[in-house]
């Protein structure tokens, strides 16, 4: 999960907000990433609930929410969320 956030981060590093809604290809790998977020947040709030219980702080129902508007509305996506 560190590494899926370390990438968005870097992806965009540097970038202005216009620059970034010209890019399709830094969108798609912001988008891939989060994606990747929202699996593992899904995975641990399943095969871990003690774990995300324990740690309250992590938005974990809103990862796994962000990665099912991505997966099930991807030409719905708000770049404003992303």
């Amino acid at each position: 999960m560190q590494q899926a956030a370390a990438d968005a981060c870097g992806f965009v590093v540097g970038m202005t907000r216009d620059e970034f809604e010209a890019d399709k290809k830094t969108q798609q790998a912001v988008i891939m990433s989060l994606v990747i977020l929202g699996e593992a947040a899904t995975k641990v709030m399943g095969g871990y609930g003690d774990f995300a219980a324990a740690n309250p702080n992590v938005p974990w129902r809103a990862m796994r929410g962000m990665r099912n508007r991505i997966a099930h509305g991807y030409f719905d996506i708000n770049l404003d969320v992303v």
